[in-house]
């Protein structure tokens, strides 16, 4: 059986600012696409930008353990697909 992979989509302020709101539409579009195979979920905050602050790659999204960094819709999708292989 395959492993699932699971997506966690930053919804912190500076990543939500920094456009992961825009990436809200991969919680619908994902289960269409991957059915179970993926979980999509928005998360309070990665913490992530407060590593380096002055150097944020905001907004950031979790595929599995790899950081996507100025995520997009299409630079999710293809770190799942590169999971699903």
């Amino acid at each position: 059986m395959d492993k699932k992979v699971n997506v966690k989509v930053c919804l912190g302020t500076t990543c939500f600012v920094m456009g992961s709101a825009n990436l809200q539409e991969l919680i619908e579009l994902v289960p269409k696409k991957y059915g179970d195979r993926v979980d999509v979920s928005g998360v309070p905050c990665l913490g992530l930008c407060s590593i380096d602050w002055e150097f944020s790659k905001a907004p950031y999204v979790k595929v599995n353990d790899d950081v996507v960094k100025e995520a997009t819709v299409e630079k999710v999708l293809a770190a799942i697909e590169s999971h699903l292989k």
